[in-house]
Parts: structure tokens; sequence; C-alpha cells
């Protein structure tokens, strides 16, 4: 590996050869210190921690994907949030966006649970995986363009290593979108560039395979922050409606 944190470049396959699973993918991204900025913010955190998890031993690293290997539907993000996946080492776990995200997937059927707490609380997803295009939690909630842009090999790597059963990608909100577009042109799919797809709840792209393998069914959704959930701009309904019809692309099971 790089000395930066950033992975090796790929092979001709498209897999490193010191990525043979996501597994592996996993603990490489947890050891990452390419970001500065973002280094010193997550661990700073880490450190002073808050009130409210005085007790806890934060987890204070860049935080890796959820979800079973085989997944056919994949959910993006933005960002761990500082007291949220910083804290428990797992995407939406411990903040309130994972509180709603969590409730519909398992509404939908597609966890073993409605609630997200610690990394050892029992949840399991089904046949879904939720990632991030930035791994570590960034200082507002604010990664910059080129924290983003050295945050892709990741996402890139993740998408070569689910590219045998992922069947659909559902974005939450735009900064996730305009990140995860060039990944998913990274992975091997088609992505437009004019006119580019371009971001809206219940949008709905298919990006081609030209390799022969399957295309994927991108769709958008407002993302799962308190600033569109408290307000109404994404209700529980819609979020159950998108996931769904995602999920249904994807061929993952859902609870009728």
């Amino acid at each position: 590996m790089d000395p930066s944190g950033l992975p090796d470049p790929p092979t001709s396959s498209g897999v490193h050869p010191d990525v043979p699973s996501l597994s592996a993918l996993d603990g490489r991204i947890a050891g990452c210190r390419a970001c500065p900025r973002l280094v010193e913010w997550r661990e700073e955190v880490a450190r002073t921690k808050r009130a409210a998890f005085a007790d806890w031993t934060y987890w204070g690293r860049p935080v890796p994907g959820f979800g079973p290997p085989d997944a056919r539907l994949l959910i993006v993000g933005l960002a761990p949030a500082a007291h949220g996946g910083n804290r428990t080492g797992r995407m939406f776990t411990g903040d309130r966006s994972g509180d709603v995200l969590y409730e519909a997937l398992y509404d939908v059927g597609l966890a073993s649970q409605p609630t997200a707490t610690h990394a050892g609380d029992g949840l399991e997803l089904y046949g879904v995986r939720v990632t991030s295009p930035v791994h570590c939690a960034p200082p507002a909630n604010k990664p910059t363009p080129a924290e983003r842009d050295t945050c892709r090999p990741w996402l890139v790597q993740e998408l070569r290593l689910l590219r045998p059963t992922v069947r659909a990608a559902l974005v939450l909100g735009a900064f996730g979108w305009q990140a995860a577009l060039p990944a998913f042109a990274g992975a091997g799919w088609t992505v437009p560039r004019r006119p580019r797809p371009a971001f809206a709840h219940g949008t709905r792209v298919t990006l081609p395979a030209p390799d022969g393998n399957a295309d994927l069914h991108l769709f958008g959704c407002y993302h799962v922050s308190q600033r569109n959930t408290f307000t109404g701009r994404l209700t529980p309904a819609m979020l159950r409606e998108v996931l769904r019809t995602a999920a249904e692309a994807a061929g993952a099971p859902t609870r009728k």
C-alpha cells in the first residue's frame, strides 16, 4: 500500500492483488491516514468526545462499509458522523440519520432489526450494503473536494468487489451523487457525460456495463439528515418507497 494510505494501482483485472475480499478492503480502509485534516479531526473528536458518550471508547478511524459481500443493493451516503460512525465504527450507527435509515430498512425487510446502536448489537443487513464516498468524519459534515477525490479509490475498489452481485445503488444526497458517479465509471459502468445524470429524489438511471457484466440501476434519494427528516422534506414513507423500488430493481428480498 502507498504510504499515504491510498490503495495501490489496480491490476488489469480491476482488483488490487492485496485486496481479495471486502473484509480485507475494510481492514485497509480502517488504517488509512491519507487526509491530514480528516485524521486530525476524527482523532480530536475521539479524544474530547461528547458528554453523553463520555464512557465510550471512540473508534476514531475511517469507517468501512457495512453489509454482506454478496449484496445486490448498495446504499451510498456522504461520510460518517463525528459522534455516530466515528464513535461506533459502523456506517450510520449511533446517530439520528442512521436511526431513520435502519428503521426504514427494517420496515421493507432489508434489516434484522430497526435500530443500530453499536457494532455488536446484532444488526444484520439482507442483500444490502451501506457505504460512503468519504470514510472519515469531516468537520461540519463537509469534506473538501480534494478529500472526496482522495477517498474515491476505496469506493472504486469496493464497487469492483461487489460487481458479481450488485445490481442497484441508492445514493443519499447530491454530494454523494456527485462523488459516486466517477466511482461507478472507475468500476466499469458507463456514466453518460452529456447530459450528466442529475440528482433528484426518486430519479432512476441505468448505467450500462460495456464489458458484458450486469447493468447498474442507479437511484437518488434525499439524504437522511436531520435537516431533511425534521422538516418533512424526506418522510419515512418517501424513504421506504424508494428503498423498496431500488431493492426490487436489485432483486433483493423485501417485505410486502
